[in-house]
């Protein structure tokens, strides 16, 4: 398969938004194609904070985000996060979602991280499976707290 890894770009929006309708992902529903775009503008103010695309016979097949913050602990190395992973349902399987992270992880050490960090809901027992075989670990507790009423 031939499978390209890239930055996204604002007309990419529709193909990712697609990806996220999925429905392991927020229960089906998106954001309206200008709400994304107006966050997608925000979130390109961040320093290092990106959306990134698999592409494979120009058809978006996958998507991460991925953040690299700057940390004043750790003796300033920065940290990875990776956020919002989603492969096509029907590609699942294939070895996609296993070359984004790779391109994370990378992306990551060549920045100086010291860390990548990903976080899965509980009840994502078969992206646990896929994280694990990839070398991520359980490590510590995950804490959030409902925001919205």
């Amino acid at each position: 398969m031939n499978l390209v890894i890239r930055e996204a770009g604002i007309k990419d929006l529709p193909d990712i938004l697609a990806l996220y309708k999925q429905p392991d992902m927020d229960n089906g529903e998106v954001l309206p194609v200008e709400q994304a775009e107006t966050i997608f503008r925000k979130m390109a103010a961040y320093p290092d904070y990106k959306v990134y695309i698999a592409v494979s016979d120009n058809e978006v097949v996958g998507t991460f985000a991925l953040a690299v913050m700057d940390n004043l602990a750790h003796m300033g190395s920065p940290s990875g996060l990776i956020e919002d992973v989603v492969v096509k349902t029907d590609r699942q399987g294939k070895g996609i979602g296993k070359q984004m992270m790779k391109y994370a992880v990378e992306y990551c050490k060549k920045c100086g991280c010291y860390k990548v960090v990903l976080s899965s809901n509980l009840k994502r027992e078969k992206a646990h499976r896929f994280y694990e075989s990839l070398g991520f670990i359980k490590h510590g507790y995950s804490f959030l707290t409902e925001l919205k009423d």
